[in-house]
């Protein structure tokens, strides 16, 4: 059901109407036939292709464990910071296969993708992990080295005679 808002609806005087008529609407659920969410996350270089569905919080990355892929603790607690802000802990098995990068990129786009899952699978969650910053994805990336320099900003060392 469409919803038609003519041109007053939208002006200043009628704006907080038109947003709670937008915000009515609830958003649905991205499941594929398996009843699993599907989401990717990028971070520099490094891509994440993540499903999650309901279960005992088993989290494989590669066909490993997670904790054997990343053994670093920092890049464990990475992956787990959208779990702890929905409180959704343990609550959902999750598969990634993860591909270029270093382990921090990966850990990073797997975060990402995680976060996108979640709000796929409970659209409820968007606002906490927006609020975290869970979902915007970090579009740093190493600057490319330029001709006539040795790296891509350092210079070689100067002469004045």
């Amino acid at each position: 059901m469409a919803e038609s808002r003519t041109l007053a609806d939208l002006s200043l005087g009628n704006a907080q109407a038109a947003v709670a008529a937008t915000a009515a609407a609830p958003a649905e659920r991205k499941l594929d036939k398996y009843g699993r969410a599907y989401a990717t996350g990028k971070r520099k270089n490094a891509i994440a292709r993540v499903w999650i569905k309901p279960g005992t919080g088993k989290f494989t990355v590669n066909g490993k464990e997670s904790n054997d892929y990343f053994a670093r603790p920092v890049l464990r607690m990475l992956l787990a910071q959208p779990m702890v802000v929905t409180n959704r802990s343990g609550q959902f098995d999750i598969y990634a296969t993860v591909v270029g990068g270093g382990l921090s990129g990966q850990a990073g786009a797997l975060r990402h993708g995680i976060s996108k899952a979640l709000t796929y699978f409970e659209p409820t969650l968007r606002p906490a992990l927006k609020a975290q910053g869970f979902l915007t994805r970090d579009s740093r990336v190493v600057e490319r080295k330029k001709y006539g320099k040795p790296k891509a900003r350092r210079s070689f060392q100067f002469s004045k005679r």
